[in-house]
């Protein structure tokens, strides 16, 4: 096992933690992050674990991390 990696980041647990504003999709340098569309039309942004270099860019870009 590889425990010294870092984990993927978490963008959000349920969608009302995410507004999708595009922001970590954006600041993505690795185009790890996609927006994809839900049932309803809404996008929501799913993350590619084999580009993702685990920076955590993204994380610290979204207004919903921020409040907190």
């Amino acid at each position: 096992m590889m425990n010294n990696i870092k984990k993927i980041p978490i963008l959000y647990n349920r969608k009302e933690e995410c507004c999708g504003c595009t922001a970590c999709y954006a600041i993505c340098s690795k185009d790890a992050i996609s927006m994809v569309e839900d049932e309803e039309g809404f996008e929501y942004p799913v993350i590619d674990e084999e580009k993702c270099v685990r920076c955590y860019q993204c994380i610290k870009v979204c207004p919903f991390k921020t409040i907190r």
